[in-house]
């Protein structure tokens, strides 16, 4: 694990980046690239678009990883100072209660926690109710409204309070790696892709925003960027841990290497593209059958102007969209080398028509 490469990763996931506030992460996307790409821009959504020009008459190839991250806005403060808020994306109301969490003001960080009755205090009826999330609360200390309203406004992004952690071996945790380690291996790509200076294709790529509310980034950056491919970097369902639906999921490991997926979301020749790459670089990788859309900014990407050529690479990530995510850093590592190996394999003329 190369340690400046791991304080990147860091500092981008550790950037507070709720879907519609993602300009701390960009910023740190922003300055990473300064300097590697020929041309480095910020669209009106938000998107942070790197280009890195190739051959003349180049197929031109969009990654796009997106950088939001779930979380919560604070919708109300009440007059004894407690702060109600509602979820920035798909987030369990289970997990929340009794969390640490970090209001983001426009004066700073406030710290806070998510109240949560004792349990000597619970009916035994009500212990295992989900209370909803109109019906939590952040505490942040103040004894009244006039003083919370000097600290934080209504509007305001609230992440949860933990950042990166390594585990054992290769294995690291944190909340927002989904998908903040998409941009990161977006970002490794062409640094790498600048070092090597074989590049076939004319490149770009794209740190994306709001995905998490509707693949809204994702969608605005494959339109202005008119890509003839493109690719979407996410994470994938891991099923390595105790009582996983294997019949569901497939079977998919933390540390066997990146996801390509496979399905009607993705262009079959692009898929075996991929697929060959990694078996010629000695790559490991792993399938995943996808029968529908994928969920993802491969979804717009595919759809966009007359189509586009599309596929999904993955990064197996356990227990998604909670602050305990896990993935296992050899699989970036794998990612990365896949598609800075594939940069320098797509002939002008490759043909990836179905047929």
């Amino acid at each position: 694990m190369n340690e400046q490469d791991f304080q990147f990763f860091k500092e981008l996931v550790e950037a507070p980046s709720p879907s519609g506030f993602e300009q701390p992460a960009q910023r740190v996307i922003r300055k990473a690239l300064t300097g590697v790409a020929d041309d480095l821009r910020t669209d009106v959504m938000g998107n942070v678009i790197a280009h890195i020009a190739g051959p003349e008459g180049a197929p031109r190839l969009m990654l796009a990883g997106h950088c939001d991250e779930v979380g919560f806005m604070v919708k109300y403060i009440d007059d004894q100072g407690y702060l109600f808020f509602a979820p920035i994306g798909g987030v369990d109301a289970h997990l929340v209660p009794g969390q640490r969490v970090t209001v983001h003001a426009a004066g700073g960080p406030v710290p806070g926690v998510v109240g949560k009755r004792p349990i000597h205090q619970i009916e035994t009826k009500d212990r295992d109710k989900v209370v909803p999330f109109k019906s939590q609360f952040i505490d942040v200390g103040c004894t009244d409204k006039a003083e919370a309203v000097k600290l934080v406004a209504v509007g305001d992004p609230v992440t949860f309070s933990v950042g990166v952690e390594r585990l054992q071996g290769t294995r690291l945790t944190s909340r927002a790696l989904d998908d903040k380690m998409g941009a990161f291996i977006v970002a490794q790509v062409l640094r790498e892709v600048r070092q090597r200076n074989n590049l076939a294709v004319d490149l770009y790529g794209v740190s994306t925003v709001q995905e998490e509310i509707g693949l809204r980034g994702g969608m605005t950056s494959t339109y202005g960027v008119q890509p003839d491919i493109g690719i979407a970097v996410e994470v994938g369902f891991a099923s390595d841990y105790p009582d996983a639906d294997h019949k569901d999921a497939g079977e998919i490991r933390l540390g066997n290497g990146p996801i390509i997926a496979r399905g009607p979301n993705i262009n079959p020749a692009l898929f075996d593209l991929l697929k060959t790459t990694a078996a010629e670089e000695d790559i490991p990788c792993q399938v995943m059958g996808i029968p529908r859309a994928t969920g993802t900014d491969a979804n717009v990407m595919q759809l966009a102007r007359g189509g586009v050529a599309t596929a999904l690479v993955s990064i197996p990530l356990r227990y998604m969209h909670t602050p305990v995510e896990v993935l296992d850093w050899a699989d970036l590592e794998g990612a990365v080398t896949l598609l800075a190996a594939l940069c320098s394999r797509i002939p002008a003329n490759h043909c990836f028509v179905p047929n």
